[in-house]
C-alpha cells in the first residue's frame, strides 16, 4: 500500500506600491511578486492568487482594493488555512493602529502571515518587536510626508505651480530647476475666451460656458459622448492659475503672483468669483435666437410691441416669419418674411452711412478723445500704484495688531480683513502695471471706429450673432418700428449717426461762416481749459469738413459738440475692449471700407 503524499500548503501573495504612477512607470509590483513567488517555491507553497495595490499604506486598510479583495478571498474559503506572503513589513501597513487591526483580521480567518524580511513570533517579545517596527514605519511615513509638504510649500511660495497642470497649460523643465507651466495653444485661447465671456456676461451662465467649450474642437472632452462635465466648468472658472497666481490653501499659502504667464487679468478672475459667489446671472433672453438676429429689436409700428418670430411649417419645408402678437392691433397676425425684413434692414443701414468728408470731424473728435483717454489712463495707473501702497500699509498695521491680540475671535476677524485687503492690493497692483497703449493700438482703434461709422453694415454682414446684436445696440436707441408693406419707419438712431444724417441734409437755419465776428482779438490765443481747447479744435474741424464747396454750418451743431465728444470717449472705451472681435468681423469682407 502506497503512502499518501500530503498536499502543498496553499498561499496568496500581497504586493503594494504607494501610488498609481509607481505601478505604471516602475516595476515595483512585479519585483515584489517575483520575490514572493521565489520564497513560496522554496517553502513548497502553492500560490493561488496575487493581490496588488497601488495606494498608500497609511490609514484604513479597508480603503485599499487589493487588501479588501484578499480578505474577501479568505472569507470565501473558510475551510482553508492560507499563508499570506508579503515582501516587507512596510508593504503590510504603515500605520500602527491599523497594523494591529489587520493582524487581528488575519488571525480571525486562520491566515498565517509570512514576510521575507521579518519573522513573526507568537511571543510577547515577538509581538513587542513587531509593534515597534510598525511604529517606526508610521514615523518614517509621517516624516517623509512632512518633508514633501515642506518642499512643495516652498515651491509654491517661490511662485511655481506644483499641482496638475490646468487645461490650457503644460509643464516643461524649468531653468531654475524642477518644472514650470507654459501656455498650451490652441487650448489656452479657448479657455481665455470662455473666461472673458463669462466675466463680461456674453456667456452669462455656466451652461453657456459648457456649451461653448463643447463646441471648441481643441478643448479636451471628459465624457465619452463628447460633452464636458459640469465639475470641469466649475473647476475652470475657479482656477486661480489662469490669472497668473498660485496658492495652496491647505498649507496656508495665500494667493501670490506666480512665475507663469496668465491667461486673464486678476481683475477678470475676481469678477468671475463674485459672479459665482453671489449667484448673479443674467437670465437668457427667450426672444433671442441665432436664426432671428432682429428679434427683440423690431416692434410693431401700430402698438409698439416687440414682434415675435418663428418658423412656419409648410408642405415641403419651414419658413421664417415675423408677426405682431398683440390682439386688437391692426397688424395682428400679419406675417412678414424674415429675409425680406433683413434685406430692408440692410438697406436702412446703408442709408445712414455718412460721407467721407464728414468723417474728418469725427477724426478730430476721436484724436481728442484718445488723448484724453490716455491721459486719464496714466492718472489711473498712478492712482492704482498709490492705492496698492496704501493697502500694503494697512495690511502691515493689521499684522501688528494680530501679533498683539490674544483673543481667537479678534485674530480671526483681523485675518479675514487682511485677506480682503490683500485681494484688493493684488488687483490694484496688477492694474498699476498694465500698459496704456502703443501706436499699433491707437491705429487699430481709429481704424475700427472709422470703419464702423463709415459702414456699420459690414459688421452686420459678418453673420456673427453677437456682433449683429452689437450693431443694433450702437446704432439705434430704441426698437425699430416696422409696418408690413412700408418697412422701417422713424427709426431713432444713436447720436453720431443721427447728427451726421442731419448734418448731411441740413438746409435751414444756416449762416455763412464769414458772418461770425470775433469778439476778441483775432490773434491766436490759447484756451484756458482742456474742454475749451477741445471744442475749439472741433469747431475748426467742423468748418473745414468741405472747404472747397464752401458749406454753411448750423449754429445748433456747436451745442452738440460736447455730446459728440462724450460719445467718442465711450466708443474709444468700447473698441478698446472689443478690438479683436470687431476687427475679425470687419476683415471677413474682402471689400472692407478703408479711409484715406
Amino acid at each position: 500500500m502506497t503512502e499518501k503524499i500530503p498536499a502543498a500548503q496553499k498561499a496568496v501573495i500581497y504586493c503594494r506600491v504607494s501610488s498609481k504612477k509607481q505601478s505604471t512607470d516602475g516595476a515595483g509590483l512585479e519585483s515584489q511578486e517575483h520575490r514572493c513567488r521565489e520564497y513560496a517555491e522554496s517553502k513548497g507553497y502553492h500560490v493561488e492568487a496575487v493581490f496588488p495595490d497601488d495606494t498608500s499604506g497609511g490609514g484604513d486598510f479597508m480603503n485599499r482594493p487589493g487588501m479588501v479583495a484578499l480578505l474577501a478571498y479568505l472569507d470565501a474559503k473558510p475551510q482553508e488555512n492560507y499563508v499570506v506572503i508579503f515582501d516587507d513589513l512596510k508593504r503590510y501597513a504603515r500605520d500602527t493602529e491599523f497594523h494591529l487591526k489587520l493582524t487581528r483580521e488575519m488571525a480571525q480567518r486562520n491566515a498565517k502571515r509570512e514576510c521575507l524580511n521579518f519573522n513573526f513570533e507568537d511571543t510577547p517579545e515577538g509581538k513587542f518587536i513587531e509593534t515597534i517596527i510598525a511604529a517606526q514605519g508610521e514615523l518614517e511615513r509621517k516624516q517623509n510626508r512632512r518633508q514633501v509638504i515642506q518642499k512643495m510649500k516652498a515651491r509654491v511660495e517661490q511662485g511655481f505651480w506644483i499641482f496638475r497642470a490646468p487645461v490650457g497649460y503644460k509643464y516643461i523643465n524649468s531653468k531654475r530647476g524642477g518644472k514650470e507651466l507654459i501656455i498650451d495653444e490652441p487650448v489656452a485661447s479657448t479657455v481665455r475666451q470662455a473666461l472673458e465671456g463669462f466675466a463680461s456676461g456674453r456667456l452669462n451662465t455656466q451652461f453657456a460656458v459648457r456649451k461653448f467649450l463643447e463646441e471648441c474642437p481643441h478643448f479636451p472632452k471628459d465624457l465619452p459622448n463628447g460633452e464636458v462635465r459640469r465639475q470641469t466648468v466649475v473647476r475652470v472658472l475657479r482656477q486661480v492659475a489662469y490669472a497668473g497666481f498660485v496658492q495652496a490653501p491647505n498649507w496656508n499659502v495665500k494667493p501670490r503672483l506666480g512665475n507663469h504667464e496668465p491667461l486673464i487679468s486678476y481683475e477678470t478672475y475676481t469678477k468671475i468669483q463674485n459672479i459665482l459667489d453671489e449667484g448673479v446671472y443674467a437670465p437668457q433672453r427667450k426672444d433671442l435666437h441665432h436664426d432671428f438676429p432682429l428679434r427683440g429689436a423690431v416692434c410693431c409700428s401700430s402698438c409698439s410691441t416687440p414682434m415675435t418670430a418663428g418658423w412656419s411649417k409648410g408642405k415641403t419645408k419651414s419658413y421664417p416669419y415675423f408677426w405682431c402678437r398683440t390682439k386688437g392691433c391692426d397688424q395682428y397676425g400679419k406675417v412678414i418674411n424674415r429675409d425680406k425684413m433683413e434685406t430692408e434692414f440692410k438697406t436702412l443701414l446703408k442709408g445712414i452711412q455718412p460721407t467721407p468728408s464728414l468723417l474728418n470731424l469725427f477724426k478730430t473728435m476721436f484724436n481728442d478723445a484718445y488723448e484724453m483717454h490716455m491721459a486719464q489712463a496714466q492718472d489711473r495707473l498712478k492712482a492704482f500704484k498709490q492705492e496698492s501702497i496704501d493697502l500694503e500699509k494697512q495690511i502691515a498695521g493689521l499684522v501688528e495688531r494680530v501679533m498683539d491680540a490674544s483673543s481667537q475671535t479678534v485674530i480671526a476677524a483681523y485675518e479675514s480683513k487682511i485677506d480682503l485687503l490683500e485681494k484688493k492690493r493684488l488687483v490694484a497692483l496688477e492694474k498699476s502695471k498694465q500698459r496704456t497703449s502703443n501706436n499699433d493700438t491707437q491705429s487699430n482703434l481709429f481704424e475700427l471706429s472709422f470703419q464702423f461709422l463709415a459702414n456699420p453694415c459690414k459688421i452686420w454682414e459678418s453673420g456673427r450673432f453677437d456682433l449683429q446684436r452689437l450693431v443694433l445696440k450702437l446704432v439705434f436707441l430704441e426698437h425699430l418700428p416696422y409696418t408690413k408693406g412700408k418697412g422701417f419707419l422713424n427709426s431713432k438712431k444713436s447720436l453720431p449717426f443721427n447728427v451726421l444724417g442731419d448734418f448731411s441734409s441740413m438746409k435751414c437755419q444756416m449762416v455763412l461762416p464769414e458772418r461770425f465776428e470775433l469778439s476778441t482779438s483775432p490773434l491766436p490765443r490759447e484756451c484756458s481749459t482742456p474742454e475749451l481747447r477741445q471744442q475749439s479744435r472741433l469747431w475748426v474741424a467742423l468748418q473745414a469738413t468741405d472747404r472747397d464747396a464752401q458749406p454753411t454750418v448750423s449754429t445748433g451743431m456747436t451745442r452738440l459738440l460736447p455730446q459728440l465728444a462724450c460719445w467718442c470717449k465711450s466708443a474709444i472705451c468700447f473698441f478698446w475692449n472689443n478690438d479683436k472681435v470687431v476687427h475679425s468681423a470687419m476683415s471677413t469682407s474682402s471689400n472692407a471700407h478703408h479711409l484715406p
